[in-house]
């Protein structure tokens, strides 16, 4: 087969996978959302709060959903697009007309590239700058209707983190109507070690520019000892810049940094000799993840070269099940990076080097038929 025939016959094999990449991106983004809407949005909505910021709020989680769901995508697109032209025998027709079988690899490899560096620039631009956006309009949802900080738990319980200007975390014990609030806590960190200052609140009031407070205790630490202890009656919090997360996976995680501030945070860590699997974790995170696809890829090829060699046909069960393998692998290895029960190295590759690795095993096998 000569040039212009190799070039028509990568276009063919781009042209298969291209629709089912975009079907299978679009099934996971409605994936994400749909788990979205059932751990938060419906919650908010049965609380009341105003559709519009709602539905703001779950534009604002695409991005991310865009770029976790590209290589799964590309994985569920080119296991099925391969696999159709194996079944139909096209690729046996190819490979008569003189085409290697190891020629399927540039058109989908090439890509995988295109996907993961698509994934690793949304990741960079707008899904920072969306996560940013989401807790300012959640803040707005709160300020809103105060009646959304119960949704926690269903008993008065909540599991809204408020965070101000000054990052100081404010809970709330419980919602009353009316909005009244009641058993809250604000607590100033330093960073890397205790609380600086604490402040307890009987009963409160969020409005658009203060949370009034009644029947409180200030207390200041120096280390982890209280230096001042002081009663009020009544006192007043500035929230104009008051980021609220309705999730604890909607606050604004170290994966959702820039990758420039990611490591420089990682940097300082590192000489002062602060261990955060998490930080440490989500900065191999920025670069294995969005390169899986193209181990995904790799993997994809492998196995259609093993069953055009084999005779046996992946059928989309199959198919959906390891793409489905790859999200649970990847679930499961975060947590452990993440508690600092793995390496973070080892938690943020482990899953994109297994396909690897199942891709090589599968070429092994298919050279020795």
């Amino acid at each position: 087969m000569r040039g212009a025939g190799v070039k028509r016959f990568d276009r063919y094999v781009l042209e298969e996978i291209l629709p089912y990449l975009l079907s299978g991106l679009a099934v996971v983004i409605l994936l994400l959302l749909l788990a979205a809407l059932q751990s938060v949005i419906a919650p908010l909505l049965a609380k009341g709060a105003a559709p519009l910021l709602v539905l703001r709020l779950v534009a604002l989680q695409v991005p991310e959903a865009v770029s976790r769901g590209l290589p799964i995508a590309l994985l569920f697109a080119a296991m099925l697009g391969l696999s159709r032209l194996s079944s139909d025998a096209e690729l046996k027709a190819a490979q008569s007309g003189g085409l290697s079988g190891t020629r399927l690899f540039w058109p989908v490899l090439a890509l995988a590239l295109g996907v993961s560096l698509l994934s690793f620039t949304v990741a960079e631009t707008l899904v920072p700058r969306a996560k940013v956006e989401a807790l300012q309009v959640q803040r707005d949802i709160v300020l809103d209707n105060p009646r959304v900080l119960g949704l926690g738990d269903g008993r008065g319980g909540t599991g809204v983190v408020l965070r101000d200007a000054l990052g100081r975390a404010i809970s709330v014990a419980q919602v009353r109507p009316g909005g009244r609030l009641e058993g809250l806590r604000i607590v100033t960190l330093r960073d890397g070690q205790g609380a600086r200052e604490v402040i307890t609140a009987r009963r409160g009031t969020l409005t658009r520019n203060v949370l009034m407070l009644e029947s409180g205790v200030r207390v200041t630490y120096q280390d982890t000892r209280p230096v001042t202890v002081v009663r009020f009656r009544s006192g007043t919090l500035p929230v104009q810049d008051l980021q609220a997360s309705l999730s604890a996976n909607d606050e604004l995680l170290p994966i959702y940094l820039p990758l420039p501030k990611l490591i420089a945070n990682v940097r300082s860590m590192a000489a002062q000799g602060i261990r955060s699997p998490r930080d440490f974790t989500a900065l191999q995170r920025k670069f294995a993840e969005p390169l899986a696809a193209v181990t995904m890829a790799f993997f994809a090829v492998a196995l259609s070269i093993y069953s055009l060699r084999s005779g046996v046909n992946i059928g989309l069960v199959w198919v959906l099940m390891l793409t489905f393998a790859y999200y649970a692998t990847w679930s499961v290895f975060r947590v452990l990076g993440e508690t600092g029960a793995l390496s973070p190295v080892l938690a943020a590759w482990t899953p994109t080097l297994i396909y690897l690795l199942a891709g090589l095993g599968l070429l092994g096998v298919a050279a020795r038929r």
